[in-house]
C-alpha cells in the first residue's frame, strides 16, 4: 500500500478526539477476550494490551502466500509508508529493531576508545550493544524531576564521544522534555557528535507532532530518531521499528547490513504497513491509555506517593518499599510489574494494562505499599 503524498503524521495524530472511547473498546474487544482470571497480570515491559490495527492479522494472512519468498523489494512499499508518515526521503529510512546493531556498529567504527552517554537510569538497549564490543559507557544522572538532564548530558559529551543516547519519553521514568528546550539542545548537541533519540512512547504524548525530532533530521541535522512498532503499534511480538537517519549515515549503516533485506520478513512488513496506515487506531490506544494513566495518577496523588510526570505508556512511582520487596509480593498475586532501576531502588513501573488489570494492579500496589 502507498499512500498520496498528503499524507502526514501531523495530519493523522492531531486530531480525531471523537474516535476515543467508545470506539477504542470496540476495536480491541479481541485483546480483552484473550484475557484469563487464572493467568498472570503482565504489567512489565511496556506492551499494548489492546493489540495492533484490526487491519493487521488480514495483511499478515494474505502475506502467508509468500512466505516461502526471501524479501527483495516487498520492503520499498513498507519503506514509502514512512518516508511519507515522516516527511522525509526514502533513502533516509532504516528498517527494523535497529538501536543494537547501530550501537554494535558505531562502536566497532570508533574503537575502544569511543564513549557513548545516556541517561542512568535507562534503556539500555543501544548502550549494553555498544559496550559489548569495547565502547565505553557514561550514564548521566537524570535531574531532580527524574527527566533526561540535558546540560549534564550536553557537558558530559567530549571529543571521543560516539554518540549520546536520548529516550524521550524517558524509559523507566516516563517523562518528557519541554519541545523547545529540547529542540535547542538537540541542536546544539548534535552540532559536537551523533544524537540518537529514542521516541519509543511518543506516541502517547499530547503533543506528539510538536515533540518529534524527526524535523531535524529533515533539516540534515547530524541525529537519528528511532521509533518501534512494538508499543502503541502493538506489534511486539514481531520486533518491528524504523530509524530515521541522515541519508549518508543511512546507506553507510545499509552498507553493512543494518536493515538489509534478508533481515527483514514478509509477515513483517505486511504488519508493519497496515499498522501505520490506521493512525485511528493508534489516537485511540493513547486515549484510552492517557485515561488509564490518569487513574493511576490520582490515586498515586491521594496517597501523596512521590511519582513522575510520566506521558508514556507506564507508571513510574516510589511506594515506600524496596523494589525487589514489592514486586515479589505483587508477583505472589499474579501481578508483574517491571524491572528494578538502581539506584532508584524503592522505585517501581508500571505498565498500563487493560482496565480490569489496571484496577487490580492498583490496589494490590497500594495495599502492599507504604507511606512514604
Amino acid at each position: 500500500m502507498t499512500p498520496t503524498s498528503s499524507l502526514s503524521r501531523r495530519f493523522l495524530l492531531g486530531g480525531g478526539t471523537g474516535l476515543a472511547g467508545a470506539a477504542l473498546l470496540g476495536s480491541a474487544a479481541p485483546a480483552t477476550a484473550r484475557q484469563t482470571s487464572s493467568a498472570p497480570i503482565r504489567l512489565s515491559l511496556n506492551e499494548n494490551p489492546w493489540g495492533p490495527s484490526p487491519t493487521v492479522e488480514p495483511a499478515i494472512r494474505s502475506a502467508l502466500g509468500r512466505v516461502n519468498r526471501y524479501v527483495e523489494g516487498e520492503q520499498n512499499d513498507l519503506i514509502a509508508v514512512i518516508a511519507a508518515l515522516e516527511g522525509v526521503n526514502p533513502d533516509q529510512i532504516i528498517l527494523g529493531e535497529v538501536l543494537a546493531p547501530l550501537g554494535l556498529q558505531l562502536a566497532l567504527k570508533g574503537g575502544a576508545a569511543s564513549r557513548f552517554v545516556y541517561s542512568a537510569p535507562g534503556y539500555a538497549g543501544f548502550t549494553d550493544a555498544a559496550a559489548a564490543v569495547g565502547g565505553r559507557i557514561v550514564g548521566v544522572p537524570l535531574n531532580d524531576r527524574l527527566e533526561n538532564d540535558l546540560p549534564a548530558l550536553l557537558a558530559a559529551l567530549e571529543d571521543r564521544t560516539e554518540a549520546l543516547f536520548l529516550v524521550n519519553p524517558h524509559n523507566p521514568s516516563g517523562t518528557v522534555s519541554d519541545p523547545a528546550a529540547l529542540r535547542a539542545y538537540l541542536l546544539e548537541a548534535s552540532a559536537k557528535t551523533l544524537v540518537i533519540v529514542d521516541e519509543a512512547y511518543l506516541e502517547y504524548t499530547d503533543d506528539f507532532a510538536g515533540r518529534t525530532a524527526v524535523g531535524l533530521v529533515r533539516d540534515g541535522a547530524n541525529l537519528v530518531v528511532f521509533r518501534t512498532l512494538a508499543k502503541v503499534y502493538g506489534l511486539a511480538g514481531l520486533q518491528a521499528g524504523y530509524a530515521v537517519a541522515p541519508a549518508a549515515l543511512a546507506s553507510e549503516l545499509k552498507a553493512k547490513g543494518v536493515g538489509a533485506p534478508h533481515s527483514l520478513d514478509q509477515l513483517t512488513l505486511a504488519a508493519s504497513t497496515a499498522a501505520l496506515t490506521d493512525q485511528a487506531h493508534v489516537h485511540r490506544v493513547a486515549a484510552e491509555t492517557a485515561r488509564e494513566r490518569d487513574l493511576w495518577h490520582a490515586e498515586l496523588d491521594a496517597r501523596g506517593w512521590p511519582r513522575t510526570q510520566s506521558r508514556a505508556n507506564f507508571v513510574f512511582f516510589r511506594s515506600g518499599r524496596p523494589h525487589a520487596e514489592l514486586a515479589a509480593a505483587l508477583a505472589a498475586e499474579g501481578i508483574i510489574v517491571g524491572r528494578a532501576n538502581p539506584p532508584l531502588t524503592d522505585w517501581t513501573r508500571v505498565t498500563l494494562g487493560l482496565p480490569e488489570e489496571n484496577r487490580r494492579a492498583r490496589e494490590a500496589v497500594l495495599r502492599l505499599g507504604r507511606a512514604v
